[in-house]
């Protein structure tokens, strides 16, 4: 078996990700930024040619670089936020060789992911949001896709997985508000000062969605997640309902997760 662990950020994933991690102390864990066969959040998709002009670049620390490096046919996949370095530039780099946030034409997204999905054959891990995050993010907010087209895609997605192992526990989140401003206080430094949450904001502003649409800050945000959250939630009826368990990210116990 395997768990895709999903939900809005705040619902308390990473909570989740640990209990199971409990339950099931065999199983290997995926965080976002890890290796992982299914989602490349945090990680660099590139060419052979872009990965040795990288190599080339920033040869002080090229063997960090490779130790942190999986090829997957003529793509390599460097775990690039995993490399210690104090050169702020290099994550700059790494970062445009991302998939996500509209940086690859719509056509070679959808390739990369179901590719992906259709050759994943593991089994016994558990996955951190690596089913709707960021590929539902990427869709809402930097290619103003449609709740219909977002669904359609889905569609395939949940053809490639087909026949593989797989619960989904989802995290609603009945107050979306509330677990926002528990995250702002996490996220912060040891004077008070909000470190995730302006970058959050920031990168919600940026986006297409927001800028055509004209909205932004913490209420656009809310809003988008509000409506994030109800688009996954119906794809999880819709789509998988026999694979999806969704708990209350406030109200689950234990006894619950010891019974899926």
């Amino acid at each position: 078996m395997n768990y895709f662990i999903e939900g809005l950020q705040g619902s308390g994933k990473s909570t989740l990700l640990s209990k199971i991690s409990d339950l099931h102390p065999d199983y290997r864990v995926l965080r976002e930024g890890d290796y992982n066969p299914v989602e490349l959040s945090w990680c660099a998709y590139m060419t052979d040619q872009q990965y040795f002009d990288i190599l080339e670049k920033y040869p002080d620390i090229s063997s960090r670089i490779k130790d942190l490096t999986f090829s997957e046919g003529d793509r390599r996949i460097v775990c690039y936020t995993k490399v210690q370095t104090d050169n702020g530039e290099f994550y700059k780099d790494l970062e445009q060789f991302e998939i996500y946030n509209g940086r690859v034409s719509q056509d070679d997204f959808k390739k990369i992911i179901l590719r992906r999905f259709e050759n994943w054959h593991g089994n016994d891990s558990i996955f951190e949001c690596s089913l709707f995050q960021n590929i539902v993010v990427d869709m809402l907010l930097f290619r103003n896709a449609t709740d219909v087209e977002i669904i359609d895609f889905y569609k395939d997605i949940r053809n490639a997985l087909e026949g593989k192992d797989m619960k989904i526990l989802y995290l609603r989140a009945d107050n979306i508000k509330a677990n926002l401003d528990v995250i702002r206080k996490e996220r912060s430094d040891e004077n008070g000062n909000e470190l995730w949450f302006p970058m959050m904001c920031g990168f919600f502003n940026d986006s297409l969605y927001a800028r055509e649409n004209g909205v932004s800050g913490e209420e656009g945000l809310i809003d988008h997640f509000a409506q994030r959250q109800e688009l996954e939630l119906r794809i999880c009826r819709e789509l998988f309902a026999d694979k999806v368990t969704v708990l209350s990210s406030k109200g689950y116990t234990d006894k619950m997760l010891a019974d899926l």
